[in-house]
């Protein structure tokens, strides 16, 4: 990914491959995109016992981890296998994230969850959590811009 350009150009794709589908074929998509989820680095798994790099706010244990290469954002994340949707979401964002410029990706819209029609197919409680996910990678972002 290179530019403002392709974050944006890949944040529409998302969109469109999201919206073309009804609410089951959405958590569907969710599904595939939680098995391609790499695992997590070795070198981040001793830090995994670190809570800052848990998101408390997420009822699934989700743990996430940003570095720079080259300038742009690697988002490494381990999410426990029992939530198959929310590690489909932090798939969808490792995704999206990965590879961009971190002020980029700290001015993202903050209303991703809802463009990606997931607000139908989620209930609340998860919502609240899909979402502080997605502020723990703008917030880690912009650190990172700084």
């Amino acid at each position: 990914m290179t530019g403002s350009a392709a974050l944006g150009d890949r944040l529409e794709q998302l969109c469109q491959e999201f919206a073309g589908l009804d609410v089951r074929d959405r958590l569907e998509l969710l599904l595939e995109y939680a098995e391609s989820l790499p695992p997590l680095p070795e070198r981040f798994a001793a830090l995994r016992q670190d809570e800052s790099h848990r998101v408390p706010e997420c009822q699934t244990p989700v743990y996430l981890f940003t570095e720079l290469e080259d300038g742009r954002l690697r988002l490494h994340a381990e999410v426990a296998p029992e939530a198959p949707t929310v590690k489909g979401f932090v798939a969808v964002l490792r995704e999206l994230v990965t590879g961009a410029l971190p002020a980029e990706v700290a001015t993202l819209d903050v209303d991703l969850l809802r463009r990606l029609g997931l607000v139908e197919a989620l209930g609340m409680v998860r919502m609240r959590g899909l979402h502080a996910v997605f502020q723990r990678i703008r917030n880690e972002a912009r650190r990172l811009a700084a």
